[in-house]
């Protein structure tokens, strides 16, 4: 019951901090497993896709974090594991280790998961190449919805290394959902994807001409 209080509090905490609003684009919010894999700019990221989901989604939803990060210290730990539910992947894979079977679990438990397939923060504007964890995943997991997530301004409202907050306004873009095409190779599944939360970033920011793919849906309460 207090890891459920904690975790409504830090949602109510970053949505005032950011004034962040969710829009879904092509498709509504759906209770089935997913994958939403978004842009990743500061470790607030998971926290603020998270926080924007409908409640009932979110008790539902992990996100995949690094292990070396979370495991510091006792708060940490605890915040990952108990409040955030995290599925905990070591970035340095040692023999044997199989981080794909550990995000499978949760998507056959009926969950659904954030990734950030960048891999790593992006200090700059448009997307890091994307890793191939998501098309592995997708290979396993072939039924699965990829949900791609732009999140806009949290990088500068959170700025890495600040101690305070940037008062700036965020939003979350949901796009259409993905899937695995039959036979299709793994450098157009990851271009398709990185196309897809591309073309969700906000006009200004788009090169001329681009524009996000689907229709606006009526935001999730």
């Amino acid at each position: 019951m207090f890891d459920e209080a904690l975790a409504a509090t830090f949602c109510g905490f970053i949505k005032a901090l950011t004034g962040a609003r969710a829009v879904w684009l092509g498709a509504g919010p759906q209770a089935r497993p997913r994958v939403y894999y978004a842009n990743h700019r500061s470790h607030g990221d998971f926290l603020i896709v998270w926080a924007l989901l409908p409640t009932t989604l979110r008790a539902v939803t992990r996100p995949v974090a690094g292990a070396d990060y979370w495991l510091r210290g006792q708060l940490r730990r605890y915040l990952i594991e108990r409040v955030f539910r995290g599925v905990l992947i070591d970035r340095h894979i040692k023999r044997g280790d199989d981080p794909i079977a550990a995000m499978c679990a949760p998507l056959d438990a009926g969950e659904s998961l954030i990734v950030f397939p960048e891999g790593t923060r992006n200090q700059g504007d448009g997307l890091l190449p994307f890793k191939p964890g998501i098309h592995h995943l997708a290979e396993r997991r072939p039924e699965t919805e990829f949900v791609p997530v732009w999140i806009e301004n949290l990088g500068r409202t959170l700025p890495k290394g600040g101690l305070l907050a940037v008062p700036l306004l965020c939003s979350v873009s949901f796009g259409a959902p993905l899937i695995l095409e039959p036979g299709e190779r793994r450098a157009d599944f990851l271009a398709r994807c990185r196309d897809a939360l591309l073309s969700l970033e906000p006009a200004g920011q788009r090169p001329a001409g681009q524009r996000p793919a689907g229709q606006r849906t009526n935001e999730p309460p």
